[in-house]
Order: structure tokens, then C-alpha cells, then sequence
């Protein structure tokens, strides 16, 4: 699977699905940006947006609006490891210094030229309700 993640990625859809409901939504609005890219050296950096975003009304955003931007974009950097289907992020620099140092366990499922991310069932981030987060990915050629 190694040779297989190597490249990059175009985000597709981010989908939480409530385990207790199994009520699904757009974690990131319908139409997300972002891309992720794993390197043959093993390094991972990942950028993501909610496509709903605002831009802020001058040049420089007020307290309001950077948060609003804040809470809209998610970045991170470091290692990533193999094992079997799982992919293992190995933070070592994010947007949210919550994140710094963690493993970030995916269960990865290819299908065609995309391959589909999940999480374990863990807190959404945005509700804290237990979820599976399932971000679809599409390769760029």
C-alpha cells in the first residue's frame, strides 16, 4: 500500500457519521478543499478548508474573523507510517498545537484513483460527539 499512498492528493469529502445515530454530515460543508501529500522519504503535510469559508472584510482580519478562519482550516506535518491498512500520522507541527506530537491513526480503503481515510470512533473535534470521520481523497496525476 506504501508505493500506492505516495503522491499527491485532492480532498474530495469529509463525512462524519455519529456512531450512536449513525447520522451522517459534511464535516466540511459540501465541497472541501485541501490536499494531503505523502512523500517516499515518509514525511506527510496535509492542508484543509471548508469551502464555506468567509474573507475577512479588510486586510488584516478582525479577532472575530481569524477565528471564524481558524475554525475553517486545519494543517499538520510530520512522519507517516504503514502498517497493513493503517496510516499513522505522526504530527510534528500543526495549526493547533493540540495536535503536536500525536499519532493520528487512518484506516485507509482504496478504490480506483481515490482512497478513503477513516478515523477509529473517537470525539468529533467540532461536536464532541463519538464519530467516524471518513475524508475521500482523489489523486492528482
Amino acid at each position: 500500500m506504501n508505493d500506492h499512498l505516495i503522491g499527491t492528493w485532492k480532498l474530495i469529502s469529509v463525512i462524519a457519521e455519529d456512531t450512536a445515530t449513525g447520522e451522517k454530515r459534511d464535516g466540511w460543508g459540501p465541497n472541501p478543499e485541501g490536499y494531503i501529500n505523502y512523500g517516499p522519504d515518509g514525511r506527510m503535510i496535509v492542508i484543509n478548508a471548508r469551502s464555506d469559508r468567509k474573507k475577512p472584510a479588510g486586510p488584516v482580519p478582525t479577532k472575530e474573523e481569524a477565528a471564524e478562519l481558524f475554525q475553517g482550516v486545519l494543517a499538520y506535518a510530520g512522519r507517516y507510517t504503514v502498517n497493513g491498512n493503517e496510516v499513522t500520522h505522526h504530527v510534528d507541527i500543526s495549526w493547533n498545537e493540540t495536535w503536536t506530537g500525536m499519532d493520528m491513526l487512518r484506516i485507509a480503503r482504496f478504490d480506483g484513483n481515490r482512497v478513503h481515510l477513516s478515523t477509529k470512533p473517537s470525539p468529533d473535534p467540532v461536536n464532541g460527539r463519538m464519530s467516524v470521520r471518513t475524508m475521500t481523497w482523489e489523486k492528482l496525476s
